[in-house]
């Protein structure tokens, strides 16, 4: 339910957990609020996965074109 959630409204969810557990009401109908603390802890973890990917892979971008920079000069 978690990558459903997460293919059809990426732009919903965020890094904070209390926010990912209101906007999964909005968009589901959960049975208990256990399953949907995991489903929130879920998205949460692979959101802010993701962000840390993102910025590992802008800081490697940054870091070869300082390196260009300075191997041109």
């Amino acid at each position: 339910m978690a990558n459903e959630l997460l293919e059809r409204y990426p732009d919903k969810f965020t890094s904070d957990f209390n926010e990912n557990k209101e906007t999964i009401k909005n968009f589901a109908i959960v049975r208990s609020k256990e399953l949907r603390n995991k489903i929130a802890g879920y998205i949460t973890k692979n959101v802010n996965r993701n962000l840390a990917q993102q910025n590992a892979s802008l800081s490697y971008s940054e870091e070869n074109t300082e390196s260009r920079e300075e191997t041109a000069e």
